[in-house]
């Protein structure tokens, strides 16, 4: 069993989800899986959006809801899932997953708390949620919580701590919890 680690974050706006995505994106090497949790509209798309422009993908990707998965070209190949509409862990099955998933790739996928079992040992966890406030900000501000290979998480850490950095200087756009 590999040592994990958690890194909690609190993001003000859909732009500082992007630069996480981004910073994430960066991060990852083939093989690489995210699994995306959280409810309707907390900003998972957002975050694979982010996380395909640090993997180099030029097209923007789109939620494949329809369609279970969509593939984009970059550094590392992207193959987005989304499993809203998934009936059971037959239909994944039947798309040939583990080819994604172990593949030359890196898998994000949205909705993956509904086949939890499906997901390896090194797979990212990353839970999206939106606090309870009665406050405009309540409608931007989103919390992060990701838990994974304790290395990937610390070294993922110090690099968004230096990028954040950056942006705090030009707004305060990051907070940790």
């Amino acid at each position: 069993m590999t040592d994990t680690e958690n890194l909690e974050l609190q993001l003000n706006s859909s732009d500082e989800t992007l630069k996480l995505g981004e910073i994430i994106g960066k991060s990852l090497n083939p093989g690489s899986i995210i699994a995306l949790v959280g409810d309707l509209g907390a900003g998972k798309t957002v975050l694979v959006k982010g996380i395909a422009k640090g993997l180099g993908v030029q097209e923007e990707p789109n939620s494949p809801t329809f369609v279970i998965m969509n593939s984009y070209k970059g550094r590392i190949p992207l193959y987005h899932f989304d499993l809203y509409r998934l009936s059971d862990e037959e239909e994944l099955l039947g798309i040939g997953y583990d080819e994604y998933f172990f593949g030359d790739g890196v898998a994000a996928v949205e909705w993956a708390d509904r086949v939890q079992e499906i997901f390896p040992e090194h797979t990212i966890k990353i839970e999206i949620s939106i606090p309870e406030s009665d406050s405009e900000d309540s409608m931007t501000t989103r919390k992060i919580k990701l838990e994974g290979n304790k290395q990937w998480v610390l070294s993922f850490k110090n690099t968004a701590e230096q990028v954040f950095a950056t942006w705090k200087k030009q707004g305060g756009l990051l907070s940790k919890s």
